[in-house]
């Protein structure tokens, strides 16, 4: 990454001025008094490091407007930390000298649902004068978001999150629930926990579209409304410490590995993403703010909005924070509005993609083997990749294929391709949401650039093929 784009993505708590740093703190006080009329007590401020594993420290809410301001301490050490706690020394990353910043983010503040008296929100990782860390991820999303957003293009994108549960307590794996793969014998075993994850959501302001059991035994599946790539690897976090929170409170233990049982159905945690760009002519500003030019070879004629300092609107805004709600319904509107146009669908190319959405996947399926470090980082990563078991382990695209690493979605036919969306399903839940969504930002882009092309789809069990 170019240092420019880097310096670009952000603003910077460092060179705030004083007008600035007051304009911050009065926001945070402002949403710490929501948070305290709901009886919430700490606030988590997390990270994810290389590993996939969420990090976090806690602040009282009454010093939420310090945190915001001037960050919480925290060692670069846990670049270096392995998934099971153990630092590696390195060269670059980690040890024991120096500190870092975490900057919560405001436009996410949520109060947890099934976590009475904590909130939570992400946390930028910045160097003591406000710079952003060189491995923080979450800034690397705005660096890729902004990077397309200059070519007048935006993404949306939503993770599914896969996970099985157990009893607390026991030893190994037992499934909580022993109806069969899809079954409503699940709901009736397991209905009051379904209920409560779904309450639970609803409540911290996430949009639920499906919940339901899967094909493993005491497996389930949730899935939530798609949003600009930042927002949804923030999402994939909360979803998930949602989830562990009240499978808890319901005497469970909730497991997203890969591989929960070395001979069973793994858990995936499958990117769902859409191109969305503009027709010639069309489009504008609008109330959200001045227009990006289109720029590039598929940037359209249109402008759109800005939603903040990386360029790119924001979908989502849930939580407690001032305006958030408003935010998200006007993000909301922003996304569909001013003649912004799915790219993945109503197409001359191949499954109805138009050229600049082709040319995203295709950056995508030539680069997947470099993305599998990111997207499929464990050892049980790859127990789970084992063909003819809708793993997808295979290096293709097909239309409807859950056997390729890409399946192509072009929507029911009335949609006219405005739900049309490309699955990357080969990844699972070890992963760093915030460096899954950079890398297929990043490698999309690389394929916008190279103009490519994507090889012919398979339509059977690529397994079957020689």
């Amino acid at each position: 990454m170019n240092d420019s784009a880097w310096e670009r993505a952000a603003p910077r708590i460092g060179v705030l001025g004083g007008p600035e740093r007051d304009r911050l703190a009065a926001a945070a006080r402002h949403a710490a008094t929501n948070l305290e009329v709901r009886g919430v007590v700490c606030v988590a401020c997390t990270f994810v490091d290389n590993s996939g594993i969420t990090r976090m420290k806690g602040v009282p809410v009454g010093r939420l407007d310090a945190a915001v301001v001037w960050g919480v301490g925290a060692s670069p050490v846990f670049d270096a930390f392995g998934a099971d706690d153990a630092i590696i020394a390195g060269r670059v990353a980690g040890g024991p000298v120096g500190d870092l910043r975490l900057h919560p983010d405001l436009d996410r503040l949520t109060a947890l649902a099934a976590q009475p008296g904590w909130a939570w929100a992400p946390a930028d990782r910045r160097d003591q004068n406000g710079k952003p860390h060189p491995q923080d991820a979450r800034e690397l999303v705005r660096v890729e978001a902004t990077r397309l957003a200059a070519r007048g293009l935006r993404v949306a994108m939503a993770f599914e999150i896969e996970w099985a549960v157990a009893p607390a307590g026991a030893d190994g794996f037992t499934p909580a629930a022993g109806g069969p793969a899809y079954g409503m014998t699940r709901v009736a075993e397991l209905g009051d926990y379904l209920r409560d994850v779904v309450a639970a959501l609803t409540e911290e302001g996430l949009v639920v579209e499906q919940i339901h059991p899967e094909y493993a035994a005491g497996q389930f599946e949730v899935s939530v409304a798609a949003q600009d790539p930042l927002a949804a690897a923030d999402t994939c976090v909360l979803v998930k410490e949602t989830v562990r929170a009240v499978s808890g409170r319901h005497g469970l233990r909730a497991s997203f590995a890969p591989k929960v049982l070395a001979d069973g159905v793994g858990n995936g945690g499958h990117v769902h993403l859409s191109l969305w760009g503009h027709v010639d002519g069309v489009g504008g500003g609008g109330a959200d703010g001045g227009g990006v030019g289109g720029g590039g070879s598929y940037g359209g004629g249109g402008g759109y909005g800005g939603g903040g300092a990386d360029g790119a609107a924001r979908l989502g805004g849930y939580g407690v924070g001032p305006g958030a709600a408003a935010a998200g319904t006007a993000a909301g509107a922003r996304w569909n509005g001013g003649g912004r146009v799915n790219l993945m669908g109503g197409g001359g190319g191949p499954g109805g993609l138009t050229a600049a959405g082709e040319a995203f996947a295709a950056g995508i399926l030539a680069r997947l083997p470099a993305l599998m470090t990111l997207g499929a980082p464990s050892v049980a990563s790859y127990l789970r990749l084992v063909p003819s078991q809708w793993a997808s382990a295979y290096a293709c695209w097909g239309l409807e294929n859950r056997e390729a690493a890409l399946r192509m979605i072009p929507g029911p036919p009335a949609a006219a391709g405005r739900a049309a969306n490309l699955e990357i399903k080969c990844f699972d839940l070890a992963a760093n949401p915030y460096l899954v969504a950079a890398g297929l930002l990043a490698a999309g882009h690389a394929g916008l650039d190279g103009e490519a092309r994507l090889p012919p789809p398979v339509d059977v069990d690529p397994a079957s093929l020689d």
